[in-house]
């Protein structure tokens, strides 16, 4: 009879675990890795709860391209890859899989499982969110810093749960913030608590309304989102107007575009830019963003002038140069004029970026004077005046 029981409670849990909600989530877009920990560290008790918890936190999402791509890859002393992320394209065949997983002991080689990640998380540029769920009970996970560092600069969100005695100053380190959300330190009999809040931190990471600026000058400015989501969005609309003007304008755009050029626009302004994605389902989700335009580009140097001096007690003539400049940021001045000594040569200085003048002796006659600013990548546009000098001190009476 007892044996009978024991029966009954694991064909009802198996029921529960295969069964699959009328509706769905229609959220998001992107991709799920589970790197789920199946060396001998792990017990067979612990690794079961883990697996019948990750299939109940992907139970409700919608499946496929289009929609949310999900993988499974377990750990031990080789990685073995359960199911690729274009495999199941719908619940049913999900659960299934994730029922039928066996555990592959041996040692725990969380950094080869991490290559075989990296591979599968970046092997196209389909511009979705990816997550790389960590699956643990954190005993000697490794050295997985350099390998989660290079898959968090590649875009991929790592988010890890842990039972109770993992190492926790390692987990730390390599979760994506916020750790409040992202990091979960459980025992194994509660791991259900968290599923609500793993799941809606999963939800904030593959559904994001996230508008990006790029190409600013005087008149344009290019706005660019994502990700795209050709399953669910039927249009984009853009509007943008300066603040705190009212005029607005409109730009429409088909769904397979998430980027356009803004032009015609007021330099040295600030324009509140508002993408809106309308849903399939009719409904309408829209993200502000302000942008500014550049101030017109102005010539680093204006105004040169060339001024004759009298030096009395040296009994030559100098000549004053002058100018006004009219941008930040530069590294100097390259003055370069033609000089009498006795033949005709050219000279050339360096000045500091603080100069606005500097005195020239022995001009050659009709001499060119050129001042040119210097930038960081080089020497840029100058001005160039003709000096006129006289030999005859006598017309300085």
């Amino acid at each position: 009879m007892k044996s009978v029981f024991l029966h009954y409670v694991f064909f009802w849990v198996t029921l529960q675990l295969i069964a699959v909600p009328a509706t769905v989530l229609n959220c998001c877009e992107g991709d799920i890795l589970l790197l789920l920990d199946s060396s001998g560290s792990i017990a067979n008790y612990e690794f079961s709860r883990l697996s019948f918890f990750a299939a109940d936190l992907l139970r409700p999402f919608s499946l496929g391209r289009g929609h949310v791509r999900v993988g499974l890859l377990q750990v031990g002393t080789d990685p073995h890859l359960e199911f690729g992320l274009d495999v199941h394209s719908n619940q049913e065949s999900l659960q299934s899989a994730m029922q039928g997983i066996r555990q592959l002991k041996g040692d725990t080689n969380t950094e080869a499982a991490l290559g075989v990640a990296r591979e599968l998380l970046t092997e196209t540029d389909v511009k979705v969110p990816k997550i790389l769920l960590w699956l643990t009970d954190g005993v000697q996970p490794g050295d997985v810093d350099r390998p989660m560092s290079e898959l968090k600069m590649r875009g991929v969100s790592v988010l890890i749960v842990s039972t109770v005695h993992g190492n926790y100053q390692v987990l730390k380190r390599v979760v994506t913030p916020p750790l409040d959300s992202h990091l979960y330190s459980v025992d194994i009999d509660n791991i259900d608590i968290i599923t609500e809040d793993l799941r809606k931190a999963m939800i904030d990471v593959l559904s994001p309304a996230v508008v990006h600026l790029s190409d600013h000058g005087p008149h344009q400015i290019r706005v660019s989102w994502g990700p795209l989501q050709l399953a669910r969005v039927q249009q984009y609309t853009v509007e943008y107007g300066a603040i705190p003007s009212s005029h607005v304008r409109t730009v429409t755009l088909p769904r397979h575009k998430n980027s356009t050029l803004l032009t015609g626009l007021e330099p040295g302004t600030q324009y509140l830019v508002t993408v809106t994605a309308l849903q399939v389902d009719g409904k309408e989700r829209a993200m502000s963003v302000r942008a500014c335009t550049l101030a017109e580009a102005l010539p680093a140097l204006i105004d040169l002038q060339l001024e004759p001096v009298k030096r009395r007690d040296l009994g030559v003539e100098e000549m004053q140069v002058k100018w006004q400049a009219s941008q930040g940021g530069l590294r100097g001045y390259w003055i370069k004029w033609e000089t009498e000594n006795p033949h005709s040569t050219t000279s050339s200085m360096y000045l500091p970026p603080s100069s606005r003048s500097t005195q020239l002796t022995h001009l050659a006659p009709n001499s060119r004077v050129c001042v040119s600013p210097i930038y960081s990548s080089g020497r840029g546009d100058g001005l160039c005046c003709t000096a006129t000098t006289h030999r005859d001190s006598r017309q300085w009476g």
